[in-house]
This record gives C-alpha cells, sequence and structure tokens, in this order.
C-alpha cells in the first residue's frame, strides 16, 4: 500500500466525513428475511449484511444489530426465508425497514402480498422472482478479538427450498442482470443495482 494512504484504527475513529466500511465493503446483498413467531406473528425485514457461505449444503446467513424478531424467530420456530430484492421491489423493502413493533405486519405495512412456502411455515414475497426456504442451522453472538460480546447476530441456514420464477431463466441458466438485483451500498441512502454491461467472464486458471 502506497505510503501516503488513509490509514486508521477502527476503535480510535475513522477520520472521515462518513465511515468507509460499509461503502469499501459494497455493495453487499440485501437479506430481506420472512419470518414466523411462535404465536404466528409475520416479520419481515431487511437486512444489510447478507449472503451465501456454502455449496453443498447451501447455506446463507444475516446477521442483525440487535436480537431482533427476525433473528428471535429464526431461533424459537428454526426457520426463515429469504427474498430477492429487486429494482422494482425497493421501495417495498424500504418501507419494511422501519421499526415497528412485533405485532406488526410488514407485508401489510408494504402493501405487499404473501406468497406459500412448500417446506418451511414462513410466507414469502409472492413478487420476489427468487425465494430461498432456509432450516436455521446456527446462530452465534458475535464477538471481538478480545472475545468480548458484540451486540450483533450471525444467523445461518441451510437452503431447503427455491423458487425461481420462470422469468428469471433463459435457457434455462438463471439470468442475474434481468433480475435487476439491488444491493447496499456504503452511504444513508445508496444502493446499486447491476446490469449486463457490466459483465466480464474471467475463467479460473488450471493448475499443471
Amino acid at each position: 500500500m502506497a505510503d501516503n494512504s488513509h490509514f486508521y484504527e477502527p476503535k480510535n475513529g475513522h477520520q472521515l466525513p462518513h465511515d468507509p466500511f460499509n461503502a469499501i465493503i459494497a455493495p453487499r446483498p440485501i437479506g430481506w428475511i420472512s419470518t414466523k413467531s411462535k404465536t404466528g406473528a409475520v416479520n419481515l425485514a431487511p437486512y444489510s449484511f447478507f449472503n451465501a457461505f456454502n455449496y453443498s449444503p447451501p447455506i446463507v446467513g444475516f446477521s442483525s444489530l440487535g436480537y431482533k424478531d427476525s433473528v428471535k424467530n429464526a431461533v424459537e420456530t428454526g426457520e426463515f426465508c429469504w427474498n430477492l430484492v429487486t429494482k422494482p421491489l425497493a421501495e417495498a423493502m424500504n418501507q419494511t425497514s422501519v421499526a415497528v413493533d412485533p405485532d406488526v405486519d410488514e407485508f401489510e405495512l408494504a402493501q405487499l402480498t404473501k406468497g406459500q412456502c412448500k417446506i418451511i411455515d414462513v410466507p414469502n414475497v409472492a413478487k420476489s422472482p427468487v425465494v430461498m426456504e432456509c432450516k436455521t442451522s446456527q446462530v452465534m453472538q458475535l464477538k471481538s478479538a478480545k472475545g468480548e460480546n458484540s451486540q450483533t447476530w450471525l444467523v445461518l441456514g441451510e437452503v431447503v427450498g427455491v423458487h425461481i420464477a420462470q422469468k428469471a431463466l433463459k435457457d434455462g441458466i438463471y439470468d442475474t442482470a434481468a433480475m435487476e438485483p439491488v444491493m447496499r451500498a456504503g452511504g444513508a441512502a445508496d444502493y446499486f443495482t447491476v446490469s449486463e454491461e457490466q459483465k466480464f467472464e474471467l475463467f479460473r486458471p488450471k493448475s499443471n
């Protein structure tokens, strides 16, 4: 790294107008997570820390700053559902980010139609072109390098069912760009999507 780089230790602050961490680790897929409580209350919330972590079995996970309803429900019922956020669904996704009481149904708040999952007892976003039904596999409270607990929980789940809209498949291949996936950026209101023009191919080199 060049000597004129900006260096900081996070514990001492970044000395910049805006924390660059979220902007550097970006764009990130949005974890639009639907869950249901033990008493039947439905929850739908977006998480900016979300990704896939394994092929076989397929595992996805989201990280929650605080032990929120999504975490509580995923722990108590052992189920959660991931719904792909596309550009046409961005405004509705944003509506579900509002902090409300556990008994408030965010599907109704954002005027979203519920879809029926096949394996888990959790509703999905009917208009989302991709839905992944998940069984909770691990939940862990994140810790610092010193072993101190953070008020953040990572929820991992095995994907046990995948719904893909036919419009998302081109000759049997999933068309990422055509679905206009929305991803979280670093600013307070910044998001990205992708286009076919941005795609390039880079094949992994073969060993001798």
